[in-house]
C-alpha cells in the first residue's frame, strides 16, 4: 500500500464532471494498492495515516494528528501510484493490484479511518479532477508492504 498524503485548507472532488465530495481542513489522500497487498493490512495503514503528526501545535512544530486537529479525510484510488518508469519513459502499472482487489481494499481502508475520522471519497474507477487548496507545502509519503523484504520501486 502506498499512500501520498497533501494538507489541505479545502478540497473538492468531482468525478466525471459532478461535484462529488468535499472537505475542509484535512488531508487528501491519494491510495495505491500493491498486487500482494491484503484487506488485513488496512487497519495497521489507517492508523498510520490517523497517526500522523504532521500538523503544527501552538508552538509551531509538527506534533499534531489529525484527530487533534478536528480535520477531515478525502480518500482517492490512485492506481497510477505504482506505476513503474524505472527504464522507460511509459509507466509499467503491472503491479498495481487488479481493479476488484484494489477496490475492496480501498472500501476497507475508507471504513476503518471513518472510524475515527470523517471520512469521504471519491468514485472507484472513475475520471476525477481533484481542486484543492494545498497547506504548506506538506506532502508525505507512506508505504506498507506484505513482505517487507520485497523492495518495489
Amino acid at each position: 500500500m502506498r499512500a501520498v498524503i497533501e494538507k489541505v485548507k479545502n478540497c473538492t472532488l468531482y468525478s466525471e464532471g459532478k461535484k462529488y465530495s468535499q472537505i475542509q481542513n484535512g488531508l487528501l489522500v491519494l491510495f495505491g494498492v500493491h498486487e500482494t497487498d491484503t484487506i488485513e493490512m488496512t487497519h495497521h495503514f489507517a492508523q498510520k495515516i490517523i497517526k500522523l503528526r504532521i500538523f503544527r501545535d501552538e508552538n509551531g512544530k509538527m506534533n499534531n494528528d489529525i484527530l487533534k486537529e478536528n480535520g477531515q479525510i478525502m480518500l482517492v484510488s490512485n492506481f497510477t501510484l505504482y506505476g513503474r518508469t524505472k527504464n522507460t519513459n511509459r509507466p509499467d502499472f503491472t503491479h498495481s493490484a487488479k481493479p476488484e482487489i484494489a477496490e475492496q481494499i480501498y472500501l476497507k481502508l475508507k471504513e476503518e479511518l471513518s472510524k475515527y475520522v470523517k471520512t469521504v471519497s471519491g468514485v472507484f474507477r472513475t475520471h476525477m479532477d481533484i481542486e484543492l487548496t494545498a497547506v504548506g507545502p506538506g506532502t508525505f509519503l507512506i508505504e506498507e508492504y506484505s513482505n517487507p523484504n520485497i523492495l518495489i520501486n
